[in-house]
């Protein structure tokens, strides 16, 4: 081995990677390192904003600068469709959400002599890092994390107690679970806690489920110009603003179909933001999000037609998915591979897929492309920022 090597690039989990394939830990592209593991930072390291990196394992790419960071979250979504075969028509601008962004998150907290400690888990570890400061989350949920180590030092138990945090149209969701709060004094100081933090919705998980203890009125999320109910620990995208970046190109990819299937829809996320006075067919699983869905349609007369169907043992058939004009899938992180059967047999011409796990979504895409689709389009998204995490957007034509 020589006695310098240059990082390359950044792999899958974070490392630098030089020439002849060794990784690095902490190594940004154009970094030096020498036989013995010295690093010598290079043009795009970068001084991480945060006193926390390193230890928290909620970013892992602190050390990259704009250009390193955007190049990996190409790269990851790149390099999934090379390693597939598949020819990309065009690769689209990669989007990053910008710092403090972050609208959901799950944090943990332990009670401790001092009082508690709150924040992310370690990298790799069950330690929770006391968080002192946070440079991905939205500053409102933040601010929630001064109060919430105080509640965690009075009525905390034993246990870590896990603290769901969400921005919904009207403030901030918050779901306890494992706390032991018992007695009318501890119901008292959560009810103050919600009302003097101005929450809005105070839930509590004692191990049978999310119970609602505050919600002066009911919560909801909004998505073009639909409000839509928002039940305990429904999936929304990250970011408002990658949801928008998502939003864009599945409206542009489908623009002059008449109809669409949104397949694995969640709440209706895209279902509501490109209906009318197209129809929209939106197709999910899971019950509660399922109603929400529909209640929200219903309320507003737009015309989304719901469906609750478990498409991973029920896909659309082959005749059924021939019938729309466009069909979008945003999928779990598993993938589709199920429906995208049924839809490289199907008579369909035109699919957006949408995606978190670009390995799983290449599978899926090769699927298709077998079968004759194009993979016209293909566009990079990095909504957690400083993470490996990647989602993308890609539309498939015949």
């Amino acid at each position: 081995m020589s006695e310098t090597e240059t990082i390359i690039r950044i792999a899958a989990r974070g490392d630098g990677v030089t020439d002849s394939g060794r990784h690095v830990a902490g190594g940004a592209p154009g970094d030096v390192v020498t036989a013995d593991g010295t690093l010598t930072p290079g043009p795009h390291h970068a001084t991480p904003p945060c006193r926390h990196f390193a230890i928290c394992g909620g970013c892992q790419l602190q050390h990259a600068d704009e250009e390193a960071l955007r190049q990996f979250v190409t790269d990851r979504v790149v390099h999934a469709a090379e390693a597939q075969g598949l020819s990309v028509g065009e690769v689209l601008p990669t989007h990053l959400s910008p710092p403090w962004s972050r609208r959901r998150a799950t944090l943990h907290a332990l009670r401790t002599v001092q009082g508690a400690v709150l924040g992310f888990r370690e990298s790799g570890s069950h330690r929770i890092v006391d968080m002192r400061e946070c440079h991905i989350l939205l500053p409102e949920l933040f601010a929630l994390v001064a109060p919430l180590r105080k509640l965690v030092g009075e009525h905390g138990g034993r246990q870590v107690v896990d603290i769901e945090l969400t921005l919904a149209d009207q403030g901030i969701d918050c779901m306890l679970k494992g706390i032991e709060a018992e007695g009318l004094a501890a119901t008292e100081a959560l009810l103050d806690f919600a009302r003097e933090n101005s929450l809005a919705r105070l839930s509590l998980d004692r191990g049978y489920g999310p119970e609602t203890t505050w919600e002066p009125e009911p919560l909801t999320v909004t998505f073009g110009d639909i409000p839509v109910p928002f039940p305990h620990g429904s999936f929304l995208q990250p970011t408002s603003d990658g949801e928008q970046a998502l939003v864009r190109d599945a409206t542009d990819l489908l623009e002059g179909a008449s109809s669409f299937a949104d397949l694995f829809s969640g709440l209706g996320t895209f279902a509501f933001a490109l209906a009318g006075p197209r129809k929209v067919l939106a197709v999910e699983a899971a019950r509660d999000a399922h109603l929400a869905c529909k209640a929200a349609a219903n309320m507003r007369q737009a015309p989304v037609l719901t469906l609750h169907r478990d498409l991973f043992r029920n896909p659309l058939q082959p005749d059924e998915a021939g019938r729309f004009g466009g069909l979008l899938l945003d999928p779990p992180r598993a993938g589709a591979r199920e429906q995208v059967a049924q839809i490289a047999a199907s008579q369909a011409s035109r699919v957006v897929y949408i995606s978190c796990n670009p390995v799983s979504w290449s599978r899926d895409a090769k699927v298709l492309t077998d079968a004759g689709f194009r993979l016209e389009k293909l566009r990079p998204v990095g909504q957690f920022r400083w993470s490996t995490h990647v989602e993308l957007t890609s539309y498939f034509t015949r």
